[in-house]
């Protein structure tokens, strides 16, 4: 199943972090940082797939050097609690194969970073290897200077207004949304909050259930359900080390608990629907059965067999559509014995005339 995420968070001094090691990090490179001197080496890392940077056409050439480009950003800071990066992780869809996640990622940031000016340094993770098998991801850091073809110049305060951010979520749920259907799936994403969402099916369901649809209303029941949870806490860069180091401090209970209750809202939606379907199908059954009946009052039963073998395993709608068509034909063939049977009759009376007119000139004769 596909999942929506998307979270900004600004790289700053006073959180004592660096671009310059923020950059090796998701990269898993090695990258000297010429303003304090340490060096941040992390080739021995795994599980990077891809790494490329975009950049406006008229950047300079060296910002597709990782290195020479997050020390430019470093060295154009002089302030000791600048924000000297922002970061966008997104997951990717599971469903995409390798090049399909890349060009999600490619597009969207060309579109929406590198247009407006920004430098994009993008890096492709593959799932972690005791986590989910299907948490491919990706750390999208940007610059947060306009750029030049001298380098970088004033701080684009308009970058973090939050209607910026609200766009860019709602766009990357669209973007994903087209990769999904390129792709053949009908998976979905959603940019809204859960309540949100949950308000919405509960609306579908019961306007399904008013016009009769009955699966319709079960798919949405399901999803509001499905829906109806705890949104999974954000845990800050701090506290998911200690959880990956086995130590359970309070951020990391509360989001151990509401993630066992998305599990637990996801299994009894997903027994909701198991028997939500075996109900349809009973119900279907029952209905295409009570249509043979009434054909085969009317029709030799062989002759609607071999319809019915294929049939029966549509739903409700097809026999109220079947029982409509033959109603159509009763009347038709109402109307055509009526025309009929007033044929005959003006055929008899034509007839009867004839007679009289003959039998009139026998005794005339």
């Amino acid at each position: 199943m596909a999942i929506y995420h998307l979270r900004a968070t600004m790289i700053s001094r006073s959180a004592g972090r660096s671009a310059t090691a923020a950059a090796a990090y998701r990269s898993a490179e090695l990258i000297v940082d010429q303003r304090t001197g340490l060096a941040f080496d992390y080739r021995a890392r795994g599980g990077v797939d891809h790494v490329e940077t975009l950049a406006p056409a008229d950047a300079p050439t060296w910002v597709q050097d990782r290195a020479a480009l997050w020390n430019a950003v470093e060295l154009a800071e002089t302030r000791k609690n600048s924000q000297v990066a922002r970061e966008v992780r997104v997951a990717l869809p599971h469903e995409l194969d390798a090049p399909q996640r890349l060009q999600l990622v490619r597009d969207f940031c060309q579109r929406e970073f590198v247009d407006r000016g920004m430098v994009a340094d993008i890096a492709l993770h593959a799932p972690g290897r005791e986590g989910d098998e299907r948490n491919h991801h990706a750390h999208i850091l940007l610059t947060t200077r306009e750029i030049g073809p001298e380098g970088f110049t004033t701080k684009n305060r308009d970058w973090n207004a939050k209607e910026l951010l609200e766009g860019w979520r709602e766009a990357w749920a669209r973007d994903t949304n087209h990769a999904l259907e390129r792709c053949g799936t009908h998976e979905r994403v959603d940019h809204r909050t859960l309540e949100t969402q949950r308000v919405e099916a509960e609306a579908c369901a019961q306007e399904a259930r008013e016009r009769g649809d009955e699966a319709e209303a079960l798919r949405e029941t399901v999803r509001a359900v499905s829906l109806d949870r705890q949104p999974l806490p954000q845990l800050s860069a701090g506290a998911w080390q200690l959880k990956e180091r086995g130590i359970e401090v309070a951020a990391v209970q509360v989001w151990r608990e509401i993630k066992e209750q998305a599990v637990e809202v996801a299994r009894v939606a997903q027994e909701l629907a198991e028997k939500g379907r075996a109900w349809l199908e009973r119900v279907a059954e029952r209905a295409a059965e009570q249509m043979r009946e009434a054909v085969e009052r009317v029709a030799p039963a062989d002759a609607w067999g071999e319809f019915f073998a294929a049939a029966a395993p549509g739903a409700s709608a097809a026999a109220e559509g079947l029982a409509r068509d033959l109603e159509v034909e009763r009347r038709q063939e109402a109307q055509r014995e009526v025309a009929e049977r007033e044929a005959r009759e003006r055929v008899q009376e034509q007839e009867r005339r004839a007679h009289e007119r003959d039998d009139g000139h026998d005794h005339e004769w």
